[in-house]
């Protein structure tokens, strides 16, 4: 009996899902939480940048969304394309609202992101066939 089985993932496939994996924990707790509970802090931010409490919320739904995205393989790469936008924002709030403090942090992130978008492009040809499927 020959039995066919995928090929294990490599190494470097095994990492990328790893830091996925961390990158969701991060967009889900660490960034999105504070947001959508209105912990102090992340009030405090928003009233300094002069957004609305909407705005804090919008915030953290979308990082929140994109963090559990990046767990579903058919949306790991719009998920990552769409969370790096969304640090390319963050940057320049970050210049622009807070004199540069913490400006780094966006693109440190981004990398990883682009990394996950462009390895996972793959999935995109299946989430298009999902889309129009559907329509």
């Amino acid at each position: 009996m020959s039995e066919t089985t995928a090929p294990a993932p490599s190494l470097a496939l095994r990492a990328l899902r790893v830091v996925q994996v961390l990158l969701a924990l991060f967009f889900g707790l660490a960034s999105a939480l504070p947001k959508l509970i209105a912990h102090p802090s992340a009030v405090e931010s928003f009233d300094r940048m002069g957004w609305s409490s909407a705005g804090m919320y919008a915030i953290g739904a979308l990082e929140l969304a994109g963090g559990v995205a990046l767990l579903v393989p058919v949306l790991q790469s719009v998920a990552a394309t769409a969370l790096s936008a969304l640090m390319v924002g963050a940057f320049v709030v970050q210049l622009t609202a807070f004199d540069g403090q913490n400006a780094a942090t966006p693109l440190v992130l981004i990398v990883p992101l682009a990394l996950i978008a462009w390895t996972r492009r793959g999935h995109n040809a299946e989430l298009l066939r999902l889309v129009r499927r559907q329509a």
